[in-house]
């Protein structure tokens, strides 16, 4: 059983069950709804998964596409696509309590990576903000 939800409270849930996969996706629709790349996506059958608290708002981001999000702080959460991953539900998983109990598996749609993003792991790294100690 797995507990998580959005930033603000609103909205809770629970799942259960086998995981299906957890990838980090690249596409540009997850880059625009997530406002950031790549977006974490762990996938679990559509009946393992129950909204406990809340209910999400529904955005129809293209044909047979569904996500969802609260609509009080905005936090994504759930993504449904029945033509290409049937019974299915994608959580965003870094909305889970203990986000870093799953691992990724996978990047997935590379094809639509920014180019930049090849080269992210050179970037210098700081505990904190920069200059904070």
């Amino acid at each position: 059983m797995h507990n998580g939800g959005c930033h603000c409270g609103t909205i809770r849930y629970c799942v259960s069950g086998d995981l299906m996969h957890h990838a980090l996706c690249h596409c540009e629709d997850c880059r625009r709804c997530a406002g950031a790349t790549p977006v974490a996506w762990i996938a679990f059958k559509a009946e393992d998964l129950a909204v406990t608290h809340g209910t999400p708002k529904i955005y129809r981001s293209s044909p047979g596409v569904e996500r969802h999000f609260c609509p009080e702080c905005g936090t994504g959460l759930f993504y449904y696509n029945e033509p290409m991953l049937p019974g299915l539900v994608d959580i965003q998983s870094v909305t889970m309590d203990d986000a870093a109990a799953l691992s990724p598996t996978a990047h997935i749609m590379m094809a639509e990576a920014l180019p930049w993003e090849a080269s992210l792991d050179t970037l210098p790294k700081f505990e904190r903000f920069p200059g904070q100690d």
